[in-house]
């Protein structure tokens, strides 16, 4: 007698549920993250002579790239557009938040950066999912891999 799997979260048929799952995943720390962004763009100029020079780049550009990155890079995971790409800019600063900026400091002072940090490494391996822009464009990503397999 052949037993029918049903349709629920823990069937491997079903993958609308890891799905959801994703975009919530995706929703929730794009969100949190774009609060931390929008203080910093909202107050840039006070901030700009003050911030933390971590790369010896100058105090404004290491502010507008953290600004890069936690508002315009969480803009780009909620919206599920260029989901792996975009997590990289946030995995670097939550390396230097966590490594350089509280290197000294005790584990509570950077658990938030390292937690942070493990949200975007699994982002990386899982993707975006279904329900993102990249699965929309995922026929035009594979056209546009396909053309610069084809030159080489």
């Amino acid at each position: 007698m052949e037993m029918k799997q049903k349709n629920s979260c823990y069937g491997t048929e079903n993958n609308t549920c890891n799905n959801i799952g994703l975009l919530i995943f995706r929703l929730v720390i794009g969100g949190f993250m774009l609060t931390h962004g929008l203080q910093k763009l909202s107050n840039f100029e006070m901030m700009s002579s003050v911030f933390p020079d971590p790369l010896g780049v100058g105090s404004g550009l290491s502010l507008g790239l953290i600004v890069f990155a936690e508002f315009f890079c969480s803009i780009l995971i909620i919206l599920g557009l260029f989901t792996r790409l975009a997590t990289i800019p946030l995995i670097i600063g939550m390396i230097v938040a966590a490594f350089v900026i509280h290197g000294n400091d005790p584990f509570a002072v950077k658990e938030l950066s390292l937690f942070y940090l493990s949200l975007y490494i699994s982002l990386i391996f899982t993707g975006a999912g279904k329900y993102s822009v990249d699965y929309l464009l995922r026929d035009y990503y594979a056209t546009i891999c396909s053309k610069f397999s084809k030159k080489k």
